[in-house]
């Protein structure tokens, strides 16, 4: 895998054995013990991710907040500082350049989390558009992201002397391992857990003392596959799949994470008309009866055969055993309707459900 970026991580991966998939222009852990196993310790237990592939990126200075709020799609003045938003950044005619997440630490300082691929376009829009005063930093190789994640991760963030009662998409500074480190309540499970963003030279000393602190609650290893498998069966959208330039926020039904009221956004023309009219097709979940998997670009169709949407993701369930997946349908075929899927030259049939497909475990 030459010419692909490492995390900080990379020796632990290798020494647990990992099994390396290509993400974002990043060599990272696929899998370790398998994706089911890893699945379902996040789903009854406690699963640790290595995502410093995700970007990093910072804007500074006076009005960095008000500044951000202009560019990205929700509204930042509904958070405060110490809080976590899930945000857009959209082009002029409302396709998504990517979604992040933004960390509000004042003002003057915000922190934001995009996507490994799309970090250094979501950098040059930002830093384009700043006025005089304003610094934006691509600072993707300075941190690295750990996320703990499952119904035991309060325990193993208690075991590491974190408090951990705080509130979704709510972050605190913290040390672990003698680290300073940002710790938010954040993640793409659906369960309860938690995102440890530490510099990358303090990652090792972080992941094993994560590593070590859940060790009598059975933490285990995780890989993308099961990152994948889990955000499926949550209805979460990933970006090349369910966003994309031409998969707009009212497609993927991500209208809540829009700042409809605010002043102006990137793309807010194009999305207002777009909501006012309607999407011409919808994200919808789908599921199987049976073990037929459906993947990414196959037909979804009528009862008449004819082409009524597309499959963005698809997988097999670990939790319901059964396959699964997200699409984007023709207005008409809501939650409750049957349709087919072009699955290896057969119409498989699946039903039309709302997200997300299984309930987490996850602690109020």
């Amino acid at each position: 895998m030459a010419d692909l970026l490492t995390s900080p991580l990379h020796d632990r991966h290798v020494a647990l054995g990992a099994k390396f998939a290509e993400f974002g222009g990043w060599s990272m852990p696929l899998q370790y013990a398998g994706v089911v196993a890893e699945h379902h310790a996040v789903r009854q237990a406690v699963g640790v991710f290595d995502v410093s592939h995700l970007g990093k990126a910072r804007i500074s200075g006076p009005g960095a907040r008000a500044f951000v709020n202009a560019c990205l799609t929700n509204d930042l003045d509904r958070i405060g500082p110490g809080q976590a938003q899930y945000t857009l950044c959209c082009a002029p005619d409302g396709g998504v350049v990517d979604d992040l997440i933004v960390y509000l630490r004042a003002d003057d300082d915000v922190f934001c989390i995009p996507n490994a691929a799309n970090t250094a376009e979501v950098v040059r829009l930002l830093a384009e558009a700043a006025p005089e005063g304003l610094t934006v930093e691509n600072q993707h190789a300075e941190f690295a992201v750990i996320a703990v994640q499952g119904p035991l991760s309060d325990d193993v963030l208690t075991a590491l002397g974190v408090d951990a009662e705080f509130d979704y998409m709510q972050f605190r500074t913290g040390r672990i391992a003698d680290a300073e480190l940002t710790v938010c309540r954040t993640g793409y499970t659906g369960e309860r857990g938690y995102e440890l963003v530490c510099r990358s030279e303090d990652a090792g000393a972080v992941w094993d003392a994560v590593m070590a602190a859940g060790a009598d609650l059975g933490i285990t290893p995780c890989g993308l596959g099961a990152r994948d498998t889990l955000r499926t069966e949550m209805g979460y959208a990933l970006h090349g799949h369910e966003l994309s330039p031409e998969i707009t926020p009212v497609m993927a039904g991500l209208v809540w994470a829009v700042g409809w009221d605010k002043p102006t956004f990137w793309g807010a023309d194009a999305l207002r008309a777009e909501r006012a009219a309607g999407p011409s097709r919808r994200l919808r979940a789908l599921q199987a009866p049976g073990r037929a998997i459906p993947r990414p670009g196959m037909d979804v169709v009528d009862a008449d055969g004819a082409v009524i949407g597309t499959v963005t993701s698809g997988t097999f369930s670990p939790t319901l055993t059964v396959g699964i997946g997200l699409a984007l349908l023709d207005p008409p075929f809501k939650p409750g309707s049957e349709v087919g899927v072009a699955v290896r030259n057969r119409i498989e049939p699946f039903s039309v459900e709302k997200a997300p497909l299984v309930t987490p475990q996850v602690r109020a």
